[in-house]
């Protein structure tokens, strides 16, 4: 079964473990001037954002079909079965489809470095598949982060949304946004709040890209008739006014 994260606002108290943890995984630096950072770079690949008392975490949502796996030329990003969705520096070619496909805006480029790549949250996948949390759920202390299968956090989000409406927005964030993401996210205010599209499309974005590539041979069918429409009435006309200028001379 497919692992996930759920990150549940109304228990987050602002301490920035997860931000830690995450830059100490990914042998990134953390002080507290980047502490103090609201928004996500190539050195601060999660964040906790706050608006007055209200808190929420952006990271990469590893999405089930990942839309910088679909345009990916040379195919540096993957999704795996666990859950997470890798990336193969040595494959990587600096074109960034990715960052422009992206719907949540997420992978970050290194511009300043000489042999820049691109840096997202992924789902720390090494722990995973060695049966490991995330680094983010195992320093979080109060439980706002969890980890594990991703239909169970489902169950438990749903059961929280059902036995305390009044506590939650009424929306697991992440079960059906672009086909379902192995991130899951819960609050007490709608998610506008901190950015988040709504509505955004549920059905997964690769496969938008895919309705369209198939309707390509359709089009060039078509275009070849027309053009070859054009041409015959074209070349009658021309056909017409040279037999008219020979009856005339």
């Amino acid at each position: 079964m497919s692992k996930a994260i759920l990150f549940d606002a109304t228990l987050c108290i602002n301490c920035k473990q997860c931000e830690l943890a995450c830059a100490e995984r990914n042998k990134l630096p953390y002080d507290e001037t980047i502490a103090a950072e609201q928004k996500q770079s190539a050195h601060k690949l999660t964040v906790v954002q706050a608006k007055g008392d209200k808190y929420m975490r952006r990271l990469c949502m590893n999405c089930l079909d990942p839309t910088c796996a679909s345009v990916c030329p040379v195919g540096a990003f993957r999704k795996t079965a666990e859950g997470p969705v890798v990336y193969d520096e040595s494959r990587c070619m600096g074109c960034r489809y990715c960052m422009v496909a992206c719907p949540f805006s997420v992978p970050k480029y290194e511009w300043d470095k000489a042999l820049p790549l691109v840096r997202k949250c992924d789902m720390c996948a090494d722990r995973v598949l060695a049966g490991q949390p995330t680094a983010c759920a195992e320093a979080c202390p109060t439980g706002a982060t969890q980890f594990g299968e991703r239909e169970e956090l489902i169950a438990e989000a749903t059961h929280r949304i059902r036995d305390n409406p009044e506590q939650y927005f009424k929306h697991i964030y992440g079960l059906d946004e672009v086909g379902g993401t192995s991130v899951l996210l819960l609050s007490s205010v709608p998610f506008t709040t901190f950015g988040f599209h709504n509505p955004i499309q549920h059905d997964p974005l690769p496969m938008l890209t895919y309705r369209v590539l198939s309707r390509i041979p359709d089009l060039v069918a078509l275009g070849a008739v027309l053009l070859g429409g054009i041409w015959w009435i074209t070349s009658r006309r021309a056909e017409v006014a040279a037999a008219e200028e020979e009856e005339k001379a």
